[in-house]
């Protein structure tokens, strides 16, 4: 494992207070920070002359005139017009984008992959980024892909942002720190991030090597899901996001910006560090979530709920009650359902699932599933519990029973999701993936009362 101290000149606001010091509390809130005292205006966004000789400057995530606006202001050190230059297109090999349709690669079919083996070469958080499948269309922001990461090096001098759409960020192994422009994230295994679109970062390897997955989310941003009659409490509680404080770097270096844009990639050379936001408020920030805090609900007497009960972010779609993307999260819980099949059945439906393993045994593959592995089931393809698991849950005693140290979750979503061919073609596809379901036995018998 390598580690790696705080980044040389990134300086942290100190006044965040709290049981979180570094990171602020609530899902879209209207936050307000500075890295240094009175570096942030009261009473209006843009003065004739800001403090410290700071130029003020808008970060918008969506139209001006949304009801509710995602926005942000900065107060920074140069605008950000001067944090580019002349583009050049460079090649980033295995981060693809929709549309992503492959003659000689069949998506139709239900697959799954072993844990992607830890690149042996040096790989940064653009360099390592190993696309899966993609959904829909980069260019009418909608859709999604989701891809793996295998992280071995810190960016040095080195920053990306992405103009397609924001970043869900899942780890699985190692620890990443993200230097963004407003404030920094520190994230292990357990933990999520979202980094929106149009934010510029930097990614540090704190202890390494790194693998995880990210759901790249075209559409609107993730927001927390409506929750119906479950009510005010439970699932995903806003208090438990934490956004970072203000944090900047003043330090005059030849750096290179990477920007993806419209699926393709580019870099600019500049001068000095990009990361110069000195103070700022407002609701379009980036953000990590601790999953443990997630409190999931389900059946109390019978039955097994849908997994739409699990989802802790969703991105909607034109189409209520049909997703671009929802993130779902299977973690410990008891299950204490009377006369019922307790785990997932079998099913198919308009949403397409993309699942990995964080830790642990999936309750539905306990075979086969292994931690950083993932699955695909496509839209309209039929899936659920293997034959060990089916026998398992038709004949135990019901009695509760907790699942413990499980962590799996799902990228869905309304679009039919493509398999790329490096994940085809290089990742480690398991070929007898579809035999789990082979010994399913028929157990027909027409007599009254025979179960």
């Amino acid at each position: 494992m390598t580690t790696h101290a705080l980044p040389a000149g990134m300086i942290r606001a100190l006044s965040a207070g709290g049981p979180h010091e570094g990171y602020m509390p609530g899902f879209a809130n209207d936050f307000e920070t500075e890295a240094l005292p009175g570096a942030l205006p009261q009473g209006q966004n843009s003065p004739q002359k800001c403090n410290y000789g700071l130029y003020a400057e808008q970060l918008s995530g969506s139209a001006f005139t949304k009801p509710h606006p995602e926005r942000t202001w900065c107060y920074r050190i140069r605008p950000s017009v001067k944090h580019t230059t002349t583009f050049r297109k460079i090649d980033v090999a295995d981060w693809k984008s929709a549309p992503n349709v492959l003659p000689d690669v069949v998506s139709l079919g239900q697959y799954r992959w072993d844990p992607i083996p830890h690149a042996k070469a040096d790989e940064t958080w653009v360099t390592g980024m190993k696309t899966v499948t993609t959904a829909g269309d980069v260019n009418t922001q909608t859709g999604m892909a989701a891809h793996v990461y295998l992280v071995t090096r810190s960016m040095q001098d080195e920053y990306f942002y992405s103009a397609d759409g924001e970043l869900l960020v899942v780890p699985q192994e190692g620890r990443l720190r993200f230097c963004t422009e407003l404030g920094i994230i520190d994230l292990e295994p357990k933990e999520i991030a979202i980094l929106p679109r149009g934010l510029v970062y930097r990614v540090e390897v704190l202890e390494g090597p790194c693998r995880g997955f990210v759901c790249e989310n075209y559409g609107v941003p993730f927001t927390l899901p409506n929750r119906g009659p479950i009510g005010a409490n439970c699932l995903a509680n806003p208090r438990d996001f934490k956004a970072p404080v203000a944090a900047f770097e003043d330090r005059e270096t030849p750096s290179r910006v990477i920007l993806k844009w419209c699926g393709q990639f580019h870099e600019t050379r500049i001068g000095h560090s990009p990361l110069d936001v000195v103070a700022w408020h407002g609701n379009y920030a980036p953000f990590k979530y601790d999953l443990r805090t997630y409190s999931p609900v389900g059946a109390i007497l019978f039955d097994h709920p849908d997994p739409s009960i699990f989802t802790v972010l969703t991105a909607p779609s034109g189409l209520e009650g049909t997703a671009n993307i929802d993130f779902v999260l299977f973690r410990e819980r008891w299950l204490v359902a009377e006369h019922s099949f307790r785990p997932p059945w079998y099913h198919k439906n308009v949403m397409s699932e993309l699942m990995g393993n964080i830790y642990g045994v999936y309750d539905a593959k306990p075979d086969g599933f292994a931690p950083g592995g993932m699955s695909l089931h496509n839209c309209m393809l039929p899936h659920g519990p293997d034959r060990k698991a089916f026998e398992g849950a038709s004949n135990a005693t019901l009695k509760p029973e907790k699942l413990d140290e499980t962590m799996s979750f799902m990228f869905e979503t309304r679009f039919p999701q493509h398999v790329t061919e490096w994940a085809a073609k290089n990742a480690p596809l398991q070929d007898n993936y579809i035999a789990c379901w082979e010994s399913l036995e028929k157990k027909f018998d027409g007599r009254p009362g025979v179960k």
